[in-house]
């Protein structure tokens, strides 16, 4: 057994260094392997690991190619039984890794899993499990009615606030923050789809997971502590919110545009858009 970790590092020296220290801790005495591709950082990454982990693999790129691209390029050099996604701005409680893969090696229909994700003042972050993203879920959540009516599930078909946070879930997916995957997934639907600059492409793996009828698993016994939003996405804020915005439209027209009428695609493309516009001028005047 052994278990491959897989980072996309952008600008995140002071996170990087962070996270790699509690490694060893989080997943015991299981054998694991690092593979960091970096995508153009200006820090000081390449040295800090070149120089204190001689034994991580790197790949660089020598631009931003994109998170989904970068993370493949990871996934394609490992050689672990498991995979486990971790962004560098993460850091996992002790033996939090290594209580998701013995729940993956005791449930042999579960394919991919996500830890309990919590923001960085102990406050739960709702995007570490997710159900399927159709419009009516998308919209209660981007117009308010998730969080006016919570219990709700008429309105909570995305972010699942109705269900206790603390109870072990099958959902419809798990936050690319931390996500362990059974190589056997890999090796059925393949790698991430590289469309998706970054964002949404976690919501789109799993329900391509879901399909082939892998379970999907909300984990908490297991907590990851997650900053989001440092290095790469900060590093150039205009283009995450467009990538962002680009990531649902992308993700309703490949699963779901099918199943509407013409009419109601082209409404979603333009809420969308009218949604991007408001961002990116809210965004430039906070500025």
């Amino acid at each position: 057994m052994k278990v491959s970790f897989c980072t996309v590092n952008f600008n995140s020296y002071n996170n990087l260094c962070n996270c790699l220290k509690v490694l060893p801790d989080a997943t015991g005495d299981i054998p694991s392997e690092t593979i960091i591709v970096d995508n153009g950082s200006k820090d000081r990454s390449i040295l800090m690991l070149k120089d204190s982990y001689p034994d991580i693999q790197v790949i660089e790129n020598f631009r931003n190619v994109g998170y989904t691209k970068a993370i493949n390029m990871a996934m394609k050099a490992s050689n672990g039984d498991m995979i486990i996604l971790l962004n560098p701005d993460t850091i996992p409680r002790i033996g939090s890794i290594n209580k998701m893969i013995r729940y993956m090696l005791s449930n042999s229909k579960a394919g991919i899993c996500g830890p309990k994700v919590l923001n960085v003042d102990g406050s739960f972050q709702k995007s570490c499990r997710r159900g399927i993203a159709r419009p009516g879920a998308v919209f209660s959540y981007f117009f308010g009615l998730s969080r006016l009516y919570p219990n709700d599930v008429r309105y909570t078909g995305y972010h699942l606030d109705h269900i206790d946070e603390n109870l072990i879930t099958e959902v419809g997916g798990v936050s690319g923050s931390c996500m362990l995957i059974r190589r056997e997934v890999v090796d059925q639907i393949g790698y991430f789809d590289e469309r998706f600059f970054a964002y949404q492409e976690d919501s789109d793996y799993c329900l391509r997971a879901s399909q082939k009828g892998w379970n999907i698993i909300y984990y908490p016994d297991a907590v990851v502590y997650h900053i989001g939003g440092a290095g790469g996405s900060n590093s150039y804020p205009m283009r995450a919110i467009y990538e962002w915005h680009r990531s649902y439209y992308l993700y309703y027209h490949k699963h779901f545009a099918v199943d509407y009428s013409i009419l109601f695609n082209f409404f979603y493309g333009m809420i969308m858009f009218v949604k991007l516009i408001i961002a990116e001028m809210k965004h430039l005047l906070n500025r």
